[in-house]
């Protein structure tokens, strides 16, 4: 299996039956997944409970995989992008 190390060696596939053949022979190094993950600026945080309807939750775990992250961290960035679009419709 090859092991992509930089985000240019990655392809860009004009259908899903091309990428998923492309998938079964390469992977991401996980250094560069790892370095790509957005990291906030702030040392501490707090922690939070929210409920979640379990199907919805599923659904998010599932795409996170999909993009190798991990779904709390999709979700604080996720939350990170609409806060800074809610505060510049703000203004």
């Amino acid at each position: 299996m090859k092991t992509l190390s930089k985000w240019s060696e990655m392809p860009s596939f004009d259908d899903e039956k091309l990428e998923a053949a492309y998938w079964l022979e390469h992977q991401v190094d996980s250094r560069l997944m790892n370095h790509s993950i957005l990291k906030s600026d702030v040392r501490e945080s707090t922690t939070i409970t929210l409920r979640f309807d379990p199907r919805m939750l599923a659904r998010i775990k599932r795409m996170a995989r999909t993009r190798f992250l991990n779904y709390q961290s999709m979700m604080k960035q996720w939350l990170s992008e609409r806060l800074e679009q809610e505060l510049k419709n703000m203004n």
